[in-house]
């Protein structure tokens, strides 16, 4: 039964793949599906907003299945232990050979591709074979020989020593030969999945430097472009530049192009999100000792840029200078094999808050312990910045000798601190968070959205509290802001048929024929949801969302609403009400700090009169949600009191800059938003704009 049972899934998971359509012969380059709605490729004849199952892969070359890890909806899984995998693949080294634990992942050999279960292991472990490396967070592991990225209770099962009993040798053989028939309809065949273009021609000593100068960049670039063996197409004067596994194999490119409008270099990666590889410049001396030439293994410097990378090339430091594939977008798992082998790593990122976050955040992923930051000051440019302020700036070698280590996280010092308060005085505007652009008056009040704080929201029942806040995070989402949606009133179907068509400001049923390219659009925005629905435990909860965390780089978690998590867990059925709600709001504040990302909670109010004016201790439960957040804003909706009662939101608790007041909330029914309209009213005293209010009749505009 077993054995019928994990066929059938694998056949379900191939028919999947085989009716998936295809555009020209290969599949279409869009995100992830989370179970919201399939937004390419539907029938005319069928619902748009239907539920889908189909996946499909950010790279063209192939089809992404349910097993891929960056194509499946984030639902509750079980937590994957550290030791029981070390314990695992410790015990089958005498067939596999020894594994190696590096910062972020183990490695050792493939349990499947050449070894049956039962065979002959008498000759020992084999000489070389396919390697596998396993995250040591999410247990998700990749194939260096074919790319393959699945689950860790994949593979579990494959690793010897096995049973001896006949029976279970054999169940085990015919899965080994389901396991290999998916994965290569997975990963088609061993060909890169993106190779570089056929119509360009590799760069020699001869016309590197022809080729930088057509670019605009400095000669001494020229012989790292040949080191890194880039192309060049002398037709559209486009620059090549590979991404390369682990391995060591071409799987991608960067290019650099120079824009006819503008004259800006334009840079642009291939594939557009989850590349595997990384681009690596040894920054050498040719003749350079043993000892440098062991620091340059062992060392890397992290970049954003291709610039930044040929910059550092110049430079001479006895290091790798290493080119991030997506730069402070997300830094996918994938990549993480390759950079095993530093013993430290070096972030230098630009020098804002922007990239001062992200690179917190990925050291995070990368392991602490081995990193150093660059601080983001105007005296710490990025390289190729630095490069052409040298006569005026400081040199590489001065600011990379400058970079400092994470310290003790519960001991600080003004001496590590001055950086950032110097960083933070001139980065000012970004400091205080992204702006939003359908609501300049919360930029007045708020100043902006920051990342590691904690907001709530409250309203009556049917004020809208699900439609400002979907309206209100696409706004960010749409400004780069990755978002991760928790809906436990409703379905992820009818909340993204609602982001979508507060995108385009107009009901969608009027206007099926220019729907794929609407869809098209909405699929680049970086949503994500959480396949959770209903009534919730909030361990299961934390787990899908620190895994979103870490795969996706999510910098803006909402869960809507905090009343579903409460009372799941047998053992707290006793436990009073309000104590679990503190606890989950103490979860999530503890969340927010520590993984640097902001959290929005929506809280239904205490039941009280109509005629009465919600207040910060209207929020339902004890005053810990109202003390840990940093913002709390309230719906107040005087429609139904009143007969020229009018809804808005107040901001009744701002933590960074203290101001308070009243946004109006006009609600515009075509395109579900409350998006703000030109005003000709002035600012208030209290900073917010008081429109000349419009009478507008009670709407059913919640969802």
């Amino acid at each position: 039964m077993l054995v019928k049972r994990f066929l059938l899934s694998y056949t379900k998971a191939m028919h999947r793949i085989n009716r998936a359509p295809k555009d020209n012969g290969g599949a279409t380059n869009s995100p992830a599906d989370y179970g919201a709605i399939c937004l390419r490729n539907k029938p005319s004849n069928c619902n748009p907003y239907q539920t889908s199952s189909r996946c499909l892969s950010t790279a063209s070359n192939r089809m992404a299945t349910p097993n891929d890890e960056n194509t499946r909806p984030i639902a509750p899984s079980a937590a994957v232990s550290l030791y029981q995998m070390k314990k695992l693949i410790k015990a089958a080294c005498p067939t596999l050979g020894e594994s190696v634990e590096g910062p972020t992942c183990i490695e050792t050999q493939c349990p499947v591709c050449h070894i049956v279960p039962g065979g002959d292991s008498s000759a020992g472990p084999p000489a070389s074979g396919p390697r596998i490396y396993i995250n040591k967070t999410t247990g998700c592991f990749s194939c260096s020989s074919c790319h393959y990225l699945g689950r860790w209770e994949q593979i579990e099962k494959f690793f010897p020593p096995y049973n001896r009993s006949a029976k279970s040798l054999q169940e085990l053989r015919k899965l080994r030969g389901a396991f290999l028939e998916l994965k290569q309809e997975c990963t088609g065949s061993d060909t890169p999945i993106h190779s570089l273009p056929v119509d360009s021609i590799e760069l020699d000593d001869a016309n590197a430097k022809a080729v930088a100068q057509a670019l605009g960049i400095p000669d001494s670039f020229a012989e790292s472009l040949v080191h890194l063996k880039a192309r060049w197409n002398a037709l559209n004067k486009e620059l090549f530049i590979p991404l390369k596994d682990v391995e060591g194999r071409a799987i991608g490119y960067k290019t650099l192009q120079r824009t006819t409008s503008d004259g800006e270099l334009f840079e642009r990666t291939v594939p557009e999100a989850n590349a595997s590889g990384i681009v690596q410049l040894r920054c050498s001396v040719a003749s350079a000792g043993t000892r440098a030439k062991e620091q340059c293994h062992l060392n890397a410097i992290l970049v954003l840029s291709v610039l930044d990378l040929l910059a550092l090339g110049t430079a001479k430091l006895n290091a790798t200078a290493v080119c991030l594939p997506h730069g402070l977008k997300s830094l996918p798992q994938q990549c993480l094999p390759a950079l095993e082998r530093f013993q430290r790593l070096t972030l230098w990122f630009n020098y804002d808050t922007a990239g001062w976050d992200t690179a917190r955040n990925y050291a995070k992923k990368l392991d602490e312990r081995r990193c150093l930051f660059v601080r983001p000051t105007e005296q710490h440019p990025t390289p190729y910045r630095a490069l052409q302020q040298r006569d005026a700036g400081p040199e590489l070698r001065t600011i990379l000798a400058k970079a400092q280590p994470i310290l003790h996280q519960s001991i600080t010092t003004f001496h590590a601190l001055r950086q950032d308060v110097l960083s933070d005085l001139q980065n000012i505007d970004k400091v205080q968070g992204v702006k939003w652009k359908r609501y300049p008056t919360l930029n007045k009040l708020l100043k902006g959205h920051r990342k590691g704080e904690l907001t709530v929201l409250t309203g009556p029942t049917g004020c809208g509290k699900t439609t400002f806040m979907s309206d209100y995070s696409l706004d960010l989402a749409q400004q780069g802001v990755s978002t991760l949606w928790g809906s436990f009133e409703i379905r992820n179907t009818r909340l993204a048929a609602t982001l979508l068509r507060q995108m385009v400001g107009q009901p969608l049923d009027e206007q099926l024929v220019k729907f794929e390219r609407w869809a098209d659009e909405f699929e680049r925005l970086p949503i994500y949801f959480m396949t959770f629905h209903g009534q919730q435990p909030i361990k299961v909860v934390m787990e899908a969302i620190e895994h979103a965390q870490y795969v996706h780089d999510i910098q803006h978690v909402i869960i809507d609403n905090l009343q579903f998590m409460m009372g799941m867990l047998e053992e707290s059925k006793h436990l009073d009400r309000y104590w679990k709600q503190d606890a989950i709001i103490g979860a999530f504040r503890s969340f927010a700090t520590r993984r640097n990302c902001h959290v929005t909670l929506v809280i239904h109010p205490r039941k009280e009169r109509d005629t009465d004016e919600l207040t910060t201790s209207s929020i339902f439960g004890g005053a810990k949600a109202s003390q840990e957040a940093d913002n709390v804003l309230l719906i107040q909706d005087k429609r139904l009191t009143s007969v020229r009662g009018k809804k808005y939101l107040q901001i009744a608790k701002n933590r960074y800059s203290g101001d308070l007041g009243i946004m109006p909330l006009d609600f515009d029914k075509a395109s579900l938003s409350y998006a703000q309209r030109k005003r000709k009213a002035d600012s208030g005293n209290d900073g917010s704009s008081h429109a000349v209010a419009s009478v507008d009749q009670p709407q059913a505009d919640s969802l």
